[in-house]
């Protein structure tokens, strides 16, 4: 049995950004994130198949984006600070060349204070899946337009776009990048144990 993560709640406790930061320098090996409500959330790390999915699905989004020059990449160790209060770090993101520009070079190299234009997310056997679903609603509250909730466990996609219901659609299908990521397509197989 996997751990699941902990969500600390801090209400008495109000970190700084700066403060916040410095926690996560100074522990390297922990994963952290903080909510929109000030809980900070230590997740434990994924296993081979997690990490194998994570890493094979950005990897296409980093290959497409090689091509198109459109905007940058992020990896699932970059925290950013979104506008609706919280500090997450997606399994994997992308930024607008333009948004991304517009930040100070001090900006860029802390967290970035700027919600991506795309994230994905994939469900490792420790996360729950409602915990996923409060996230990328998270996300789409703080401007994010496109999102993908990829869950091994029941073998489908949860599709987040903003102002729309979520789309479920089950594994294997075709992704579109939509507006968002033009010319994108991500075809997904079932996943394996």
């Amino acid at each position: 049995m996997l751990t699941p993560p902990i969500t600390l709640d801090l209400k008495t406790v109000h970190l700084t950004d700066e403060q916040f930061y410095q926690l996560c320098i100074t522990n390297p090996d922990l994963r952290i994130e903080r909510n929109s409500e000030g809980g900070l959330i230590l997740m434990p790390p994924v296993g081979g198949n997690s990490g194998n999915r994570e890493l094979e699905l950005g990897g296409e989004l980093y290959l497409w984006n090689r091509e198109t020059q459109l905007g940058k990449v992020f990896s699932s160790s970059t925290i950013f600070k979104l506008p609706g209060g919280g500090d997450r770090s997606p399994d994997a993101a992308w930024v607008e060349l333009s948004r991304w520009q517009a930040l100070t070079p001090e900006q860029r190299q802390k967290f970035p204070p700027i919600a991506p234009d795309f994230v994905l997310e994939v469900r490792s056997p420790s996360d729950s899946l409602e915990m996923l679903q409060t996230k990328m609603q998270e996300y789409l509250d703080s401007g994010v337009r496109l999102g993908w909730l990829f869950n091994p466990q029941d073998q489908q996609v949860e599709i987040y776009r903003v102002g729309e219901a979520k789309e479920i659609r089950s594994l294997p299908t075709e992704l579109s990048g939509e507006a968002v990521l033009p010319g994108f397509i991500l075809r997904v197989a079932r996943f394996e144990d």
